[in-house]
């Protein structure tokens, strides 16, 4: 067919939208060359999309991965059509593309997850263009190349990035900070307004253009408009301006702006507002506004989808469960007399559940700017667009043109300014966008949704000290800002953290996370019947022993029923990672999105099947008690390079006659196993009072010029009197070490969990974990699969990296060792069980270190200093295998697990497993089946 014929025949055509909507599809087909749709799987016409009720609706046309299409009677309103479409759209595998048809108009509309809508219109006399005809091919067989340049996230990026940028000039000129990002907000919005259709003719760009070489004059204008958008009656010239108010217009205080000012607006006018992303417009925003703001305008920000593991649990499928049950109500009474009980029951239930869905609040107590509210608000919009839809198809209950739910929804607590009105800004956006998307009216008197319910005031304290009070909610979420012990003293001052303290003494231990004290208020606010549930975003270091107290009170008074244990997150712009919680009335219980019986206070679960497993209830062995410690926690720069220490070892100058060795010593720390040693010293003067440190000259020269202005300033009087002492000198470990030639440490946060030995000339730094043995027993014990699984269970995670933390407390000194094991005995017992054990970890460790170092890569190096003073000789890489060398770490080893090194570990884990006298033991036996058994010897030898 050509274009001439297509035009022809279906140019004022006749036929009904019936009768002619199968034809024109064919026609089409045949004038673009492609295939017409005969496969009722992939490619059909009357694609059905089944109906709560039983029956099915329809997308006239569906091609699977393409697009859905819907075809109307020239003249019809193809709005409603698209409607239609997006009702439907997840039942039809939300295709990237709907089109919208009347035969002489066709309408792209773009539907790729992230990126915004970008309408193309098609007339049938544009079908004559050959470039036309190809666009229309791309629908059928290349979508992908209709997708827009840019996705919502990059435009909503780039439109921050040209608002800070003129935030940081106004700034600069001497205007207030909160009035610069006040009238900025109001001008992103007009922006928004504009590209919306609700700010006529292009009013606020006009005035950007008419008035840019007089800025005085422009400034005058932008104030008239922005008082006519708050007025009911406003007018701007010619036009009638809608009555906006809403709060955002209620001041107004335009700062005097320059030329470059005006010019910077102008740009950024011109971009596509239509596609700003309300899930990261606030915090975008805040950032380019807020002089304050730590984080890189460009940082990644958190998914959505990551957000809705928090907001699905609490909100819609617990809403969707309610209708479910109502839905069946109605059902029963669809089509009977309107006073037989069926139908009175029906009636009821349904008012019942859609008063519910009006007055359901969610509360988000830290709720920055708005990305939890507005999602929120959409999930809510989102039930109630189903369950209209599904209602009408049950028993005709029509939806008018207002919806039940909206801003008055939500309710929000901020304490940064900038962030709460950004927060009523993000949710006034998105609510306009979820209308537009589906085909809903603006609200027009007024337009803006007064949003009163997101307060600017602390969640936490009143301004007189007291705790502050939060509103009812029907669910509380949120994202409470992560500030560890030392980081909370520093961003909210001594005064604020004592008081807090304080406050909430009893409820939250001192020391623990900031974010602690919104899951205690969230379960104080369920158990009051203040709300029914709560999801909270945590760094995942909740889970350990310090931070889990809030967990265990919430055991203690409901019960966890979602969470996830350890996720990716942002945290102004930087990776880190967290636990999701959700706490209080819920109908499942899930972890990391699998069913469990229940969910224990360090977030392990335990199956349906079996009894339960929680670890937590492991207590501390008086055996394990102070055999293990921290390494050395210097508080300062202590440490000196492998040169500048050899060159002191050299010095025989000290008025003690004294060498140097005595205080300067290498020192490892946890990447110095995990990869090589980075060649680190330390200058330790141990206990050495003030005067005895000073006869160790050149060390102590520099510690007083390098440590001192540090540590004289610090906020512990006790280290800055001390000023040439570590912070944490560690006597209990010092004195454990005191007989010992050797002893065992591992990283406290690594990907693989070993172990290796130092001579104890070797200075251990804080983040390793030192035990005081020096036995191959018992570095055989802890390097088993036994004590490993044991360590990961019990330790949890922390970093970007997700790595299992070994914590002394809470690993150690929990896990039970093999019977007749006494730690308080430098030497293991002389049986064969435990001599086995040693010699299969010398084997492995003697493997390791041939790995680790094979013959001919290298030399060793050590001076007769060192020599004299015990410390280990420095391994010197030839030329040839430097390379190569640096490669061969302990990760590496373990990421690639070679055969001996896995025969090895298997050999190892089977003798440790006699010891413990479990002959069944093989490599295959589940990790629960031995920490179940852990538990058990932990739990009886606890009682005795």
């Amino acid at each position: 067919m050509t274009p001439d014929k297509f035009i022809a025949t279906w140019q004022n055509n006749p036929l009904t939208e019936r009768a002619g909507a199968q034809a024109h599809f064919d026609d089409l087909c045949d004038l673009l060359g492609v295939e017409k749709p005969r496969d009722p799987e992939n490619y059909c016409f009357e694609r059905g999309a089944k109906k709560a009720g039983g029956g099915d609706g329809w997308a006239d046309v569906w091609k699977r991965g393409c697009f859905g299409w819907e075809n109307k009677k020239p003249g019809r309103d193809l709005d409603s059509a698209l409607k239609q479409l997006t009702d439907y759209s997840l039942h039809l595998d939300n295709p990237p593309l709907l089109v919208v048809s009347d035969r002489e108009r066709i309408i792209i509309h773009t539907a790729f997850t992230g990126y915004p809508d970008q309408p193309k219109k098609i007339l049938i006399e544009d079908l004559k263009e050959e470039s036309v005809r190809e666009m229309l091919r791309w629908v059928f067989e290349d979508p992908g190349k209709l997708r827009p340049e840019k996705s919502t996230a990059a435009i909503t990026g780039e439109a921050a990035g040209q608002f800070a940028d003129l935030a940081k000039a106004m700034r600069g000129r001497g205007i207030d900070g909160q009035q610069t990002a006040h009238f900025l907000v109001q001008c992103l919005f007009c922006m928004f307004a504009e590209d919306e259709g609700l700010l006529p003719g292009q009013v606020f760009t006009n005035i950007l253009e008419n008035a840019a070489s007089d800025p005085a004059k422009a400034s005058g204008r932008i104030e008239k408009l922005f008082s006519a958008m708050a007025d009911p009656g406003g007018e701007y010239g010619d036009h009638d301006i809608p009555w906006f108010n809403g709060g955002l217009f209620a001041m107004i205080a335009i700062p005097t702006l320059a030329s470059g000012d005006i010019k910077a607006l102008r740009s950024a006018a011109q971009m596509d507002w239509l596609a700003i992303d309300p899930t990261i417009f606030g915090t975008l925003f805040e950032r380019s506004l807020d002089p304050a703001a730590r984080a890189p305008l460009g940082a990644h920000y958190t998914d959505t989808a990551t957000i809705r593991k928090l907001i699905t649990p609490l909100i819609t499928e617990p809403l969707l469960a309610q209708w479910e049950q109502a839905g069946k109500i109605i059902a029963t009474g669809a089509g009977k007399g309107p006073k037989t009980k069926a139908r009175k029951d029906g009636d009821a239930a349904w008012q019942e559940f859609t008063a519910k869905l009006q007055s359901f609040r969610v509360l988000d107590p830290a709720c920055g700017s708005g990305n939890f509210l507005y999602l929120a608000l959409e999930a809510l919009r989102d039930v109630e667009r189903r369950v209209f839809r599904e209602a009408n198809e049950l028993a005709g209950h029509q939806q008018g043109l207002w919806l039940l739910t909206g801003p008055h929804n939500i309710l929000g607590i901020e304490i940064n300014e900038y962030a709460a009105e950004l927060a009523r800004t993000t949710v006034w956006i998105g609510d306009i966008q979820w209308r537009r998307r589906n085909g809903r009216p603006i609200n027009n008197r007024p337009i803006l949704s007064p949003l009163d319910g997101i307060e600017h005031r602390d969640a936490l304290l009143t301004e007189d000290g007291q705790e502050a009070e939060w509103p009812n909610a029907d669910v509380i979420v949120g994202n409470p800002p992560f500030l560890g012990d030392k980081m909370m003293r520093k961003e909210l001052g001594d005064l604020y953290v004592e008081t807090l303290r304080k406050r909430y003494e009893g409820r939250v231990p001192g020391g623990a996370d900031l974010v602690t004290y919104w899951f205690e208020k969230a379960r104080a606010q369920i158990e009051a019947g203040m709300a029914s549930a709560a999801g909270l975003v945590a760094t995942n270091s909740i889970r350990q022993k310090r931070n889990r107290v809030v967990l265990e009170r919430i055991l203690a008074s409901t019960r966890i029923f979602e969470a996830w244990s350890d996720e990716e997150w942002v945290n102004e712009g930087a990776a880190v990672r967290v636990s999701l919680v959700c706490f209080g009335q819920g109908d499942k219980t899930r972890l990391d999105g699998k069913d469990v019986a229940v969910i224990h206070a360090d977030l392990t679960g335990s199956g349906q099947e079996g009894q339960a497993l929680d670890l937590t209830q492991a207590e501390p062995l008086a055996a394990n008690k102070s055999r293990s410690f921290f390494g050395l926690c210097l508080a300062g720069p202590f440490k000196v390079d492998t040169p500048t220490a050899l060159t002191w070892l050299q010095d025989t100058g000290n008025p003690n006659g004294r060498p140097n060795s005595d205080v300067v010593r290498p020192i490892y720390n946890g990447s110095d196993i995990t990869r090589r040693w980075a060649g680190n010293w330390v200058v330790d003067f141990s206990a050495l009072e003030q005067n005895e440190a000073a006869d160790y000259l050149v060390p102590f020269a520099y510690v007083e010029e390098m440590v001192k202005p540090v540590r004289i300033s610090n906020n512990r009087p006790a280290r800055a009197k001390k000023w040439w002492h570590h912070g944490e000198k560690r006597p209990g470990m010092r004195i454990a070490l005191s007989d010992l030639t050797h002893f065992i440490a591992t990283p406290e946060t690594a990907k693989h969990r070993f172990f290796v030995k130092f001579a104890v000339q070797v200075a251990p730094e804080h983040s390793l974990i030192v035990i005081p043995r020096q036995d191959d027993t018992t570095l055989g014990i802890l390097s088993s699969r036994i004590h490993c699984i044991w360590s990961l269970a019990k330790g949890g995670r922390m970093g970007m990296g997700n790595d299992p933390r070994y914590n002394a407390s809470l690993t150690f000194e929990t896990f039970p060792f093999p019977s007749g094991f006494d730690l308080a005995e430098i030497e293991p017992p002389q049986i064969q069980v435990f001599q086995d054990i040693a010699a299969a970890a010398n084997d492995l460790n003697d493997w390791r270190e041939k790995w680790l170092n094979p013959d001919g890569w290298l030399t060793w190096e050590i001076t007769p200093e060192e020599q004299a003073a015990g410390f280990p000789p420095r391994p010197i890489p030839t030329p040839d295998h430097a390379t190569e060398w640096k490669k061969r770490t302990l990760t590496n080893l373990y990421n690639l697990m070679p055969s001996g090194l896995k025969l090895r570990q298997e050999h190892l884990d089977n003798t440790v497993a006699a010891a413990y006298g479990w002959d069944d033991y093989t490599p295959a036996m589940p990790d629960a089946t031995l920490l179940k058994r852990l538990l058990s010897l932990n739990l009886e030898r606890a009682r005795h």
